[in-house]
Parts: C-alpha cells; structure tokens; sequence
C-alpha cells in the first residue's frame, strides 16, 4: 500500500478521482478515499480506447465486495489508453491507486480548466467536510 496522502502532482475531482496532466493527455484514477471506501476491487469494467464521453459522464465501472461504483470523465473527451493490468489484478486500485492502479488515459477535447479541480489540499478539506461527524 503507498502512502495515502493525496499527491499534490494532480487534480481531484468532488466524486472521487484524481486527474493528472500528462502532456495534451489526462492519467485518470480514483483516490485512496474512494478505494478506501470501496474496499477490495475485485473487477473493473474497463471502456474500449476510443470511447468519447462528456463531462461528469460514466467511464467505467468498478465492483468491489461491497458495491458497485462508476468512474466519471473529469472533462468531455475520448479515451485513448486503459490499464490492460486491472483485468487480471483489480485488486493494484487499492494496493497503488496513484501509480499502478491508474485506470485510464484520456485525451481531452479543447484546454482544461484545471480551476475546475481541487488541489491535493482542497480534496482533503472535502472529504473532511463530508465525512459524518
């Protein structure tokens, strides 16, 4: 398990995933928050390269022993690369969800407004904010 401090090397967005600029291309995963939540990940439903979606649109599926949660697209555009090793081992999401458990790579159509994410910190305030108190 890495470190779960949020690394201030991306942005996050308020349903739980990180965003992180790789030239004119996005990594995208989920935080430890969410993983964390999720509990063990046993399958992701992982979309085919080419796939355009909208902003705040469903990108892929996650079921873990407990639930079953969506992964939203941080910005309209197209996926052009998935993580080929979640579907022999889900399990790297909670194990290394900054690094191995990425989830895909996206091609955003048109600039990002990386105002539109929260900082590491800003993350971390919001989960603080809405956990039960």
């Amino acid at each position: 398990m890495t470190d779960p401090s949020d690394p201030t090397d991306r942005r996050y967005t308020k349903s739980h995933e990180w965003v992180k600029s790789e030239g004119s291309q996005l990594r995208v995963g989920i935080t430890h928050h969410a993983q964390s939540e999720l509990t063990d990940i046993v399958f992701v439903d992982l979309p085919k390269p080419g796939k355009a979606v909208g902003a705040g649109e469903s990108v892929l599926v996650l079921e873990s022993v407990k639930t079953v949660a969506d992964v939203y697209a941080p910005t309209k555009g197209t996926v052009v690369a998935v993580n080929e090793a979640l579907k022999k081992t889900p399990e790297l999401i909670n194990r290394d969800p900054y690094g191995e458990g990425w989830l895909y790579l996206f091609t955003p159509e048109g600039p990002v407004d990386e105002k539109a994410f929260l900082t590491a910190d800003g993350y971390r305030a919001f989960v603080a904010s809405a956990a039960p108190h």
